[in-house]
């Protein structure tokens, strides 16, 4: 599995350089920025001592959507002060899940949001899976190198990892369902349950791939039941 790892809007060049040196330290290579320039400062490279080849090769997107469009599992990070959301996983959490996955995913992004503002709800709502870092402290907060560092090192033992492929599995499947069930809600008229929506969609990241065929095959089952 290809691991990325994407900021979303960082400002500060120093960051940057931070997340570039902490991905080099543990192994990972691929950054991607979105709707940000900050990289291009001198201060970037200053802090990133060691690690230049990460950042001569950094991908520049506009948009979240764009920049995840060709990743088969989203992974955003945010605060706990995000009320609406649940938390699937720590960054301890992750592997277990991601070491499962690695039979049939190609690839996975860990975003990383704004210093001072995070990630948005419509941008969070684009994550397969939501994690956050436990603290103690009563303001949790981590600057934006050292989210970064945390993640890496977390998954670093997953990279050098050869996993063995699961034949005759579509990477696009978990995308597909996602697609399929708002579809399905959408028919069923309960779409506008946005609590209902919002906990299938939240869950779905998690599971593994033979839960995610039953599901498709359950879901066909229902609309071949359904008026067309």
């Amino acid at each position: 599995m290809q691991f990325v790892i994407i900021l979303v809007s960082p400002a500060r060049p120093e960051n940057i350089g931070a997340a570039a040196r902490a991905m080099k330290t543990m192994g990972f290579t691929t950054l991607r920025i979105v709707d940000s320039k900050a990289h291009l400062e001198p201060a970037t490279r200053w802090v990133a001592h060691g690690s230049g080849d990460i950042i001569d090769n950094i991908e520049v997107f506009p948009d979240l959507a764009t920049a995840v469009a060709d990743i088969d599992l989203t992974i955003a990070t945010t605060a706990r002060n995000r009320a609406r959301y649940h938390y699937y996983a720590t960054p301890q959490q992750l592997v277990p899940v991601l070491e499962e996955k690695q039979q049939w995913l190609r690839s996975a992004a860990v975003v990383f949001g704004r210093e001072d503002s995070g990630l948005t709800n419509e941008e969070l709502a684009l994550a397969d899976i939501l994690s956050g870092v436990p603290m103690v402290a009563d303001y949790p907060s981590l600057n934006l190198g050292q989210a970064v560092m945390v993640y890496c090192y977390q998954l670093a033992s997953l990279i050098n990892t050869v996993p063995e492929t699961c034949p005759k599995t579509d990477p696009g499947q978990l995308t597909a369902l996602r697609h399929r069930l708002a579809g399905l809600l959408d028919k069923l008229d309960v779409a506008d349950d946005h609590k209902l929506s919002d906990w299938l969609q939240q869950r779905l990241g998690g599971l593994a791939q033979r839960d995610i065929a039953m599901l498709h095959q359950l879901a066909h089952d229902i609309e071949k039941k359904l008026p067309e």
